[in-house]
């Protein structure tokens, strides 16, 4: 024991002397610091490493956006669907995925794109048309519109015209005084029947007046006296056609096909019974003889308005729906045809269109609502907890992103008395919080929509015909697109006739058009990512070797979801998505 304690104390007494030493050494170091003249061969304090503050551009997070979409429902579905599999394993398949928003605008008509797909010339000439189309004005649209809704009103008629495009460029030059004569039909059919024996009155109009006063006495009356009585008696047609005797001239000039489309008794009767129609191509003369220069672009434009309208009146919204709401449509087709893409969003804006207009009015506070509709659920029972915020946008979390957009809403006293009226428009939002987000994740469509706040204003002046629209998204999203399309070929057949063919307007551009022009008004949506995909001949290989599985996967949600998410094609060359694949 002795010794162990002995062996202990040599160990402490030779600890203290080390301590002592290094203090030592310390002070005199401290004491007489050495120069650069005198340090080689002396170990001296190496200099502490300072690092620089981190910032926010220091930091890299993981993106866990591609693990995230792979959890989902939707790609459980579609991991396991023969057809989404099928496409997956096509090499080409990754240049169609790269273009995501594309692809999701492919869906909505999939076999015009399929038929695309072999014929990428027509393809590219569409897509650069779709490009075109973004630059036409508002008023143009605004002019567009009007005759949508009056072809729409009328389709029969038009379709009838469109059967004979000579007749119809002849009635589009002389709208008023066809007008004249479609107000008395009998008449008018008698003309159309012989037209050439009605051209000598182009140059004297008191000589038809006479002959119609008179019908025996003129051979080409004889079938229909009472009926040209009729018109001599009718001071407004008679004036109309005393301004414009030219009338009887360009009937005289496309004399067959006036006959024809005489001869053709159902297709006549649908257009002499729609006088409105040529008092809305007297209304809206501008936009129809663009058409009527163009008669391919009008035949199409006719089959998208009789689309829209048997649509309307296969969902029994036909009554519903007046030439205002069609206009509305028509107006904003961009907008609705983005909301088309939500039907769960459209539904919650088409049951609170009051307060959807006020949020649309400032486009970055609403993608700021839609992008978090949750964090603002809560206002849905406290609108004045709401204004409070708006006030003071950055003590808000959710709001802190656009508070210059926030405060100005907050300043804005019929909007905010909108809210206040409507407050659970914020619980729609948050109800259907996917859809939202998804729609302000696409930026271009939600840009289409939020800019556009004369889309909701006419869904709250027309709320019965846009709640009827909002319980059966199908036939919605096929109304919007056949008004987009209409649109879309609208714009082309005014550019064409303002000799604009050099940028893409020409001749086999509108073949394609009016052989799919819900293709088209599907590229007029995203025309950046088509114009894109109409440089990669893998896409197209792709997609003509897929279109079976293509077109049914389209029509099959889960494949949407996942097609429209911005990391679609990230995911697709993921390893994680290539494991997957092997693993089922």
């Amino acid at each position: 024991m002795p010794s162990r304690i002995s062996s202990n104390g040599k160990f402490w007494i030779a600890g203290a002397s080390l301590v002592v030493i290094a203090g030592a050494v310390f002070f005199v170091g401290q004491m007489n610091p050495p120069n650069g003249a005198h340090t080689a061969g002396t170990i001296v304090p190496a200099d502490r490493y300072r690092a620089s503050q981190i910032s926010n551009s220091d930091v890299v997070l993981a993106d866990n956006t591609v693990p995230m979409l792979m959890q989902t429902d939707a790609f459980e579905m579609m991991i396991k669907n023969p057809s989404f599999r099928a496409m997956a394993s096509d090499p080409g398949f990754m240049a169609l995925a790269q273009q995501p928003q594309a692809l999701a605008a492919m869906a909505q008509a999939p076999q015009a794109f399929s038929a695309l797909a072999s014929n990428p010339q027509a393809f590219a000439a569409m897509a650069h048309s779709a490009q075109n189309f973004r630059s036409l004005s508002s008023a143009a649209q605004g002019m567009n519109a009007k005759a949508f809704a009056a072809m729409a009103a009328n389709s029969k008629a038009f379709a009838a015209m469109a059967s004979q495009p000579q007749a119809f460029a002849a009635m589009a030059s002389h709208p008023q005084a066809f007008a004249a004569m479609a107000s008395h039909p009998q008449a008018f059919a008698a003309m159309a029947a012989n037209p050439q024996a009605f051209g000598a009155f182009a140059n004297n109009a008191k000589a038809f007046a006479a002959a119609a006063a008179n019908p025996q006495s003129f051979a080409a009356m004889h079938s229909s006296p009472q009926a040209f009585a009729a018109l001599a008696s009718d001071s407004k047609a008679m004036s109309a056609l005393a301004s414009d005797p030219q009338a009887f001239a360009a009937m005289a000039n496309n004399a067959q096909a006036f006959a024809a489309l005489a001869r053709d008794s159902q297709a006549f009767a649908a257009m002499a019974a729609s006088p409105q129609a040529f008092a809305a191509m007297a209304a809206n003369s501008q936009a129809f003889a663009s058409m009527a220069r163009e008669p391919q672009a009008f035949a199409s434009m006719a089959k998208s308005a009789e689309a829209f309208d048997a649509q309307a009146r296969g969902e029994g919204m036909g009554s519903r729906f007046d030439s205002q709401a069609f206009a509305a449509l028509a107006a904003n087709s961009q907008a609705f045809a983005a909301m088309a893409q939500q039907p769960q969003a459209f539904a919650a804006m088409a049951s609170h269109p009051q307060a959807f207009a006020a949020m649309a009015r400032y486009p970055q506070a609403f993608a700021a609502m839609a992008a978090n509709p949750q964090a603002f659920g809560a206002f849905a029972n406290d609108a004045k907890a709401f204004s409070v915020a708006a006030q003071t946008p950055q003590a808000f979390s959710a709001m802190a992103s656009h508070p210059q957009a926030f405060a100005a809403m907050a300043r804005d006293s019929a909007a905010m008395s909108a809210l206040a009226r409507d407050p659970q428009a914020f619980a729609a939002m948050a109800s259907n919080a996917k859809a939202f987000q998804a729609l302000a994740s696409n930026a271009q469509a939600f840009a289409a929509l939020a800019s556009n706040a004369q889309a909701f204003q006419a869904m709250a002046a027309n709320s019965q015909a846009f709640a009827s629209m909002a319980r059966n998204s199908q036939a919605f999203a096929s109304m919007a697109r056949s008004a987009e399309a209409f649109q879309a070929q609208a714009a082309a057949a005014s550019m064409a006739s303002q000799g604009m063919a050099s940028q893409g307007m020409n001749s086999q551009a509108f073949a394609a058009m009016a052989q799919y022009p819900q293709a088209f008004a599907a590229m007029a949506q995203q025309p950046q990512a088509f114009a894109a995909m109409a440089s990669n001949p893998q896409a197209f290989a792709a997609m003509a070797r897929n279109s079976q599985a293509f077109a049914a996967l389209a029509n099959q949600p889960a494949f949407m979801a996942l097609a429209s998410s911005p990391s679609f094609g990230a995911m697709m060359s993921s390893a994680g998505f290539a494991k997957a694949m092997r693993s089922e």
